[in-house]
């Protein structure tokens, strides 16, 4: 065991675009496999399953998504607090944080075991699953609920060596998995027919076995700072990641709330509609791969800096992302807009779900752009500790804006999935504008912070001669 930084995980010097896109690459790796993780399922009972398992598959996990999603906000916090302290160069705080990690989600995972396992059947309900795909939707949440142990640990292990600057790890980790569940998949679908059942078997098992070995290889590698069997206890670490992650985790869940009415308001336009929203939203997670490496990305970069004191550095790394991510979102909205067909027929042969998914895909595709802006910003604010504001921007683009455009246009008339797909851009952009204002606003705290502490020096200098 180690009790140094390596200067390749060290983001307080060197040359901003190639640390960032040094970190980024592996971070954009890992998520194109969990998109594929979660594509396949989706891809695999498509081709040997059925359309209602399709529609099964794609409501549940929705419902696993929200599990998910909230899970990775809290560990957030893990991950910001740890690039503190590295910026620190506090080292012997670390072990702390992650012992007390360690206790804090694996009792979490218990509760959120019990909510899915008594709930399966109430939230299918809840997200008016076809009554074709109600009996698979909630076989999917059910099983997935009983090994979601392994989901929370994988993302806890992930984000401590995000913190800790380390991008390869959990790309090494959710490489196991895919590989892994790529295998279930075909295995309990594609020969022994189980179709939803086989997909969430799968899943579960692929987390398992990446948790394990992750877990040996971290076991035999060691970790660069000090850590004892006594860390892993109630302590106050645990109080200091949760202030900073639960706000992130509020505002994934609330987020999350609203792609599961979004859902919901889809669903009642028939099982074609839901089959092509299933389709489309495994492909809107592969368009979403940028700005979310952006942001994991970011909130790691701008934590070490801030803990370093250079917050100049933090502002640099976040326009760089910004226009890193905006100049590839172009090139992947334009062919999501017109080859929107093309990216549902790896999913399925159904020419009339493949049509639906092809309408949502047209309105959605401008969130590639603007994602990446947004994500940068929040990656910014992430890395300063100001979770507060990024679950209220998050939470008032949602409901001002996602949620009630996405319903008026789900009750027109002939209701268009194109128009539908057109909240989330709007939104964004409605989003965009409160980051920037806040943005203008905390960098004048910033200054007025730092006059104060000049002005601070020079009295105290003053007295002592």
């Amino acid at each position: 065991m180690t009790d140094r930084i390596d200067n390749k995980n060290d983001f307080t010097q060197g040359n901003i675009v190639t640390k960032m896109i040094r970190f980024m690459i592996p971070i954009l790796g890992a998520l194109i496999l969990q998109a594929m993780y979660g594509a396949v399922d989706v891809l695999v009972v498509g081709r040997f399953g059925t359309t209602s398992g399709i529609s099964g598959v794609s409501t549940g996990s929705n419902v696993i998504n929200l599990v998910v999603f909230t899970v990775a906000g809290l560990s957030m916090g893990v991950t910001v607090l740890i690039g503190r302290y590295m910026g620190e160069r506090r080292l012997e705080k670390i072990g702390k944080v992650i012992g007390g990690a360690i206790v804090f989600f694996s009792l979490l995972s218990l509760v959120l075991a019990v909510f899915l396992l008594t709930l399966a059947e109430p939230l299918a309900r809840l997200m008016q699953a076809p009554d074709q795909a109600l009996d698979l939707t909630v076989l999917y949440i059910r099983i997935c609920g009983g090994g979601i142990l392994f989901i929370v640990a994988y993302n806890l292990i992930s984000s401590i060596f995000r913190g800790m600057g380390d991008s390869n790890m959990p790309l090494l980790f959710v490489a196991i998995a895919c590989v892994v569940n790529i295998i279930g998949d075909l295995f309990f679908v594609a020969v022994l027919h189980m179709n939803v059942a086989g997909a969430a078997l799968a899943t579960v098992m692929a987390q398992a076995v990446s948790v394990v070995l992750s877990l040996l290889i971290i076991r035999r590698r060691g970790l660069p700072f000090p850590m004892s069997r006594a860390d892993i206890c109630f302590n106050l670490e645990i109080r200091n990641f949760v202030k900073v992650g639960s706000p992130i985790a509020f505002q994934e869940v609330m987020t999350q709330l609203s792609f599961l009415a979004l859902c919901a308001f889809i669903n009642r336009l028939g099982l074609d509609a839901s089959s092509g929203y299933g389709v489309a939203n495994k492909i809107v997670s592969f368009i979403l791969l940028i700005p979310g490496s952006l942001m994991q990305s970011m909130s790691a970069f701008v934590s070490q800096n801030v803990g370093a004191g250079k917050e100049d550095r933090a502002v640099r790394a976040m326009v760089t992302g910004m226009t890193f991510g905006a100049s590839i979102g172009v090139f992947v909205c334009l062919f999501a807009f017109f080859r929107g067909d093309l990216m549902a027929s790896v999913f399925t042969s159904d020419p009339t779900v493949i049509a639906r998914a092809a309408e949502y895909l047209k309105g959605f595709a401008p969130e590639a752009v603007v994602t990446c802006i947004m994500f940068s910003f929040i990656g910014y604010f992430n890395g300063h500790e100001q979770t507060l504001f990024v679950m209220i921007q998050g939470l008032v683009q949602t409901f001002l804006v996602r949620l009630p455009m996405s319903w008026f246009m789900s009750i027109q008339p002939g209701a268009s999935l194109t128009m539908i797909g057109l909240a989330a851009p709007s939104a964004t952009v409605f989003g965009i504008i409160l980051n920037l204002i806040y943005f203008r606003y905390y960098q004048g705290r910033l200054a007025a912070g730092r006059q104060v502490g000049i002005i601070s020096g020079q009295e105290k200098k003053k007295e002592d001669r």
